[in-house]
């Protein structure tokens, strides 16, 4: 019997491999990328961001028919608070639409009587801050509180503006990741080679993917909608039939997106990193957990024409004010600009190895 080799130690085992490893990380630059400049952008994004370390502003809105004639002195001083953006609205009824999409903290009712009378939300963030800064504007020292409607009713409620949200979320997650590795994956294990050989058109097969996600929707949505309709008390006060074509649509444009971004990747770790830098503006900035609008307004048409800001606009709109599909036309261009200029884009850019 032949005698095995001559074993070396265990540390200059360890070295030579440890070696490898970082070698052949240093062989990726997708891998480089996504290990140290990705989190550096990413630091100084939010930094930049978030660096400001003054109170956040209160945004109160009030009815321009409610100041008629001389104004109060307790409203000139709230407009000249730094801390607070006074938004005027035309009728009480688009201030109450704003208060009931997050676009402001607190209404202003009543501006004439003293205290006035303002409604809120008492569960969402920024509503009591906005309340604190009214009091101080509008109270003397020992003198009466304000006169307080909270908004409890569905519609308004901030669980209301939170699960159209979501309904989108979710709809971009789904669309981007369940497509986006599933070509990576068959990338990476050469299948896609194999499909080069066949008969098949490359139309077909991304196509394909298109039509397996549509077809999951139906179960999707049904879950998502009956829990928020059902246990969480979301008004639905729109079409059915309008939500879901919203839905069957927004569905299809991230499919599109998810497939343009599997168009090229050779690896999961690849394809995953340029998923996370599509999605990650539009968790920030379409209007999930909060209102665009809070936004400076030179960036919010950029904002308006991200798929996901469009899906949660028109959803809300069906949802908690009844819209019908003319009212949604805009939100429905953005959604198949996106669907037609990402599917051709993905046909011509797509390779198979």
């Amino acid at each position: 019997m032949a005698d095995s080799p001559p074993r070396s130690g265990l540390w200059p085992q360890l070295r030579e491999l440890t070696r490898h490893r970082v070698l052949g990380l240093l062989r990726q630059p997708e891998a480089l990328f996504w290990t140290f400049c990705f989190p550096l952008v990413l630091a100084l994004v939010l930094g930049f961001a978030f660096s400001n370390s003054e109170p956040a502003r209160s945004a109160i809105g009030i009815v321009v028919d409610a100041t008629d004639g001389d104004a109060p002195e307790w409203l000139a001083r709230l407009e000249r608070d730094p801390r607070v953006d006074l938004v005027r609205f035309r009728t009480e009824r688009e201030a109450r639409s704003a208060l009931r999409i997050a676009r402001i903290d607190l209404l202003v009712l009543d501006a004439a009587s003293l205290p006035p009378q303002v409604n809120l939300d008492p569960g969402r963030n920024g509503a009591e801050v906005a309340r604190l800064r009214v009091v101080a504007a509008t109270r003397p020292p020992g003198g009466e509180d304000l006169a307080i409607e909270e908004v409890r009713e569905r519609g308004s409620r901030y669980i209301d503006y939170l699960v159209p949200g979501l309904i989108g979320l979710n709809l971009m997650g789904t669309g981007l990741w369940s497509i986006g590795f599933a070509v990576a994956d068959m990338r990476q294990r050469k299948l896609l080679k194999r499909l080069l050989v066949t008969p098949m058109r490359r139309s077909a097969f991304l196509g394909s993917f298109l039509l397996a996600r549509l077809l999951t929707l139906g179960v999707e949505l049904l879950v998502l909608l009956s829990f928020g309709v059902g246990v969480l008390g979301v008004p639905l006060r729109g079409s059915i039939a309008t939500l879901a074509l919203l839905c069957v649509l927004g569905a299809a444009a991230f499919a599109g997106l998810g497939l343009l971004v599997a168009a090229r990747p050779r690896t999961i770790e690849g394809v995953s990193g340029l998923l996370n830098v599509v999605m990650f503006p539009m968790w920030l900035g379409s209007g999930v957990f909060f209102s665009y609008e809070r936004y400076p307004e030179f960036v919010q048409p950029l904002l308006r024409a991200l798929p996901l800001t469009a899906i949660n606009d028109a959803v809300r709109a069906v949802m908690l004010e009844g819209a019908g599909p003319v009212a949604v036309l805009p939100q429905v261009g953005v959604l198949a600009a996106w669907l037609a200029v990402t599917f051709a884009v993905a046909l011509r850019v797509f390779r198979w190895s």
